[in-house]
């Protein structure tokens, strides 16, 4: 075997590593996460909330489960890792908190794509709103990071409105409490 032969040999399976490792990783986010009110960004309105992630190729389901006493709300929004999407009614936690809503039969620009080798899902939205001025667009940067603990899903908003950026922690539900 020549040496341009074990190059290439090696090559692969080190790819082969970094693809395994990133599919592992991306799903290890999927499943369902329940937020940490405590440790996250206020949430007025809303008193839990349970984030669950479903993948299928390159499109992600976040379908957010929000409860407020007797008023719950779920709403999907399915980003894909392979191409911009057009979302319409884009989901967005802070929603109600903000009082700021999308506008009725207007679509968000939605493009994603996994970082950290497949560790953490970027979200980037251009999220058309209603505002009590009047119309505008959101630009919101979303990051869902594993943490290392595996167990610990970190959430962080960055929108083009705000100084600081929205930060929330969910919990892994074990599958077994998820089913229930």
């Amino acid at each position: 075997m020549n040496l341009t032969a074990c190059i290439r040999i090696l090559a692969g399976v080190m790819l082969a590593g970094v693809l395994t490792t990133a599919a592992a990783a991306d799903s290890a986010l999927a499943g369902r996460w329940r937020l940490d009110t405590a440790r996250s960004s206020a949430l007025d309105g809303w008193n839990a909330a349970d984030l669950v992630i479903a993948r299928d190729g390159t499109k992600v389901a976040l379908t957010y489960h929000m409860t407020w006493r007797a008023t719950k709300v779920a709403a999907t929004n399915t980003v894909d890792t392979a191409q911009t999407l057009a979302i319409k009614d884009y989901f967005r936690i802070e929603q109600r908190h903000m009082a700021v809503y999308p506008r009725p039969g207007e679509t968000a620009q939605v493009s994603a794509a996994w970082l950290d080798a497949g560790r953490t899902l970027r979200v980037e939205a251009l999220v058309p709103v209603e505002i009590s001025q009047g119309n505008t667009a959101m630009r919101i940067y979303q990051e869902f990071r594993l943490l290392e603990d595996g167990a610990t899903l970190l959430l962080i908003e960055l929108h083009n409105t705000r100084h600081r950026p929205l930060v929330y922690h969910f919990t892994k539900v074990p599958a077994e409490a998820a089913a229930k």
